[in-house]
């Protein structure tokens, strides 16, 4: 077992098959992440199947690269984290399996890493390597020698949007002595707002995933020409604080959470549908999704230009507004909650985090309001191991480690 604080994270919640090694939660020596986009992109969305076979694939080249980029071997291992949940039971056994397997030949702790803290600890590793580098410029001036890093005790309490294709969570994340503690402060009743974006995007004939292709587009529409908007989420009498019967509220009950921290983004995805039935636009999205990929003289690798020609004025407005109402609602609710809590800083992060417009009015907001936002980096807001390794290192240092009948948990929840 080595000393430096060196854990191999392991992802495979979903469709990206990953692999970092990370030094004491602070410093990322590499990071190694296998895309399935081209698999899943003929379908509009991931199929569970076909991502568990492509990470049996791909895990065992992925961990054996991330080693050699990180120059280390096993044997200079602190201990192997990997995501116990939540996501696809498959994909997920992939990782635990693999994870269990290195750990016991060669005598390592394996550390269980829920999925959606590891999305709130990307951006804590992200502002500790920028501290990093800083100190480090500075220490090169002053021949002064830097602190230890991912010192967690000096961490300050966070609001936390963890905002994917698959979550939509705000928490309340503290740090302690020995690990963080988080408190559920709202989450989605339904679809999350990254499911929103692959929808919208699939139904007007635009790639997979949508969230990417949408946020280009926006910026050539009109953000206010659709009028969208979200009405207040109201607790139902009839349910007695249980969780509504929805893919996105069953894990949990929402007698405790405050109605205005939950999301609902079915109705705007069913909003974009009806306008596109009444003005007749399917054919113009058949003939998209044609002309850009799955037609004959579709381009191999279609661009945003691609994507711009093929789209009218008024299509592009109808983009512009569906993010312009996603963007704003998930402003509106995760700066109410931090105002509610007294939070004054805020962490922003998941696959939609990488979003230009979600960055820009976060960040107008965050400086109107004389708070502090933070992102990861746009290669730590999609999946990725780096940021299971990360979470790892306060479980390390206080010996949380698995059970060795760790299995996948797809419902695993994070907070109470």
């Amino acid at each position: 077992m080595g000393t430096r604080g060196l854990i191999l994270g392991i992802e495979s919640s979903c469709d990206e098959t990953a692999a970092a090694v990370v030094e004491r939660g602070a410093r990322t020596l590499s990071s190694v992440v296998a895309s399935q986009i081209a698999t899943h992109a003929r379908y509009g969305g991931v199929v569970p199947e076909l991502a568990s076979r492509e990470h049996l694939r791909a895990i065992v080249p992925v961990v054996r690269a991330a080693l050699a980029e990180a120059n280390v071997t096993l044997a200079d291992l602190d201990a192997i984290a990997v995501t116990s949940g939540p996501g696809l039971a498959g994909a997920l056994l992939v990782g635990i399996t693999y994870a269990k397997a290195l750990a016991y030949a060669n005598g390592l702790p394996l550390i269980a890493v829920n999925h959606l803290e590891g999305h709130i600890h990307a951006v804590l590793l992200n502002e500790r390597e920028t501290e990093r580098g800083i100190e480090n410029v500075n220490s090169q001036a002053s021949n002064a020698r830097p602190g230890p890093p991912g010192n967690d005790v000096n961490e300050k309490p966070a609001l936390a949007l963890v905002v994917s294709g698959g979550h939509t969570h705000l928490f309340l994340a503290r740090p302690t002595a020995s690990a963080w503690t988080y408190k559920l402060i709202g989450r989605t009743l339904d679809d999350a707002a990254g499911e929103a974006y692959d929808k919208v995007a699939k139904l007007l004939g635009l790639g997979y995933p949508g969230g990417p292709w949408i946020d280009a587009l926006a910026l050539h529409g009109n953000p206010h020409a659709v009028p969208f908007a979200f009405s207040q989420i109201k607790t139902k009498i009839h349910l007695a604080g249980k969780a509504p019967r929805t893919k996105g509220a069953k894990t949990a009950p929402i007698a405790n959470l405050d109605p205005r921290f939950l999301f609902s983004f079915s109705g705007i995805k069913t909003a974009v549908l009806r306008y596109v039935e009444l003005h007749n636009l399917r054919p113009e999205a058949e003939s998209r999704r044609e002309a850009l990929f799955t037609g004959p003289d579709a381009p191999a690798h279609p661009t945003v230009e691609d994507a711009l020609a093929q789209c009218d004025p008024q299509t592009l407005d109808l983009i512009a507004s569906f993010q312009h109402a996603v963007v704003g609602d998930l402003m509106k609710k995760t700066f109410a909650a931090a105002e509610s809590l007294g939070a004054r800083r805020i962490l922003a992060t998941g696959g939609v985090a990488a979003n230009r417009s979600l960055r820009a009015r976060f960040t107008a907001e965050a400086a109107r309001r004389n708070l502090h936002v933070a992102f990861p980096t746009l290669a730590l807001s999609t999946d990725n191991a780096a940021m299971v390794a990360t979470a790892a290192w306060p479980k390390l240092q206080a010996k949380e480690f698995a059970d060795p009948g760790l299995s996948a948990n797809p419902s695993l929840a994070l907070g109470r």
